[in-house]
């Protein structure tokens, strides 16, 4: 006699995160869990040419030089950062393959946008003549 099975959730459709990939994630996601990374981190990504000054990020925040230098080690270290010395300052820019690769990760759980996936604006109609 075939019994059905009651599920409490849909069922997974997508392979789920392998023991290796999970840890070799997570080190950058606990390196964005803190709020100063975090925000060192957008602004670095959102700097208009593709890079930041170490002396402008120190500036925005209410925190010591050594300090705001560990924070930048820590996303350097996580590979979501890199940085190039010139002269007496420190420029430093987004990984863009670590950030995708995290982007990735949580795009299963963003809904479309309006236009995607099969929805589309409706038609506009036009009187004729």
């Amino acid at each position: 006699m075939a019994t059905t099975v009651d599920r409490c959730c849909a069922p997974i459709t997508s392979a789920p995160l392998s023991q290796a990939d999970a840890a070799e994630l997570a080190v950058p996601l606990k390196a964005v869990a803190d709020p100063v990374r975090l925000r060192l981190l957008s602004m670095i990504a959102s700097a208009a040419e593709g890079e930041v000054c170490v002396c402008d990020l120190a500036g925005a925040f209410d925190l010591t030089a050594p300090t705001i230098s560990h924070h930048l080690k820590v996303l350097r270290t996580a590979g979501l950062i890199d940085c190039e010395r010139r002269g007496t300052w420190v420029y430093y820019r987004v990984v863009p393959e670590t950030v995708a690769r995290l982007g990735a990760l949580f795009a299963p759980f963003t809904p479309p946008a309006a236009g995607e996936a099969g929805q589309t604006e409706p038609e506009k109609t036009t009187a004729m003549a």
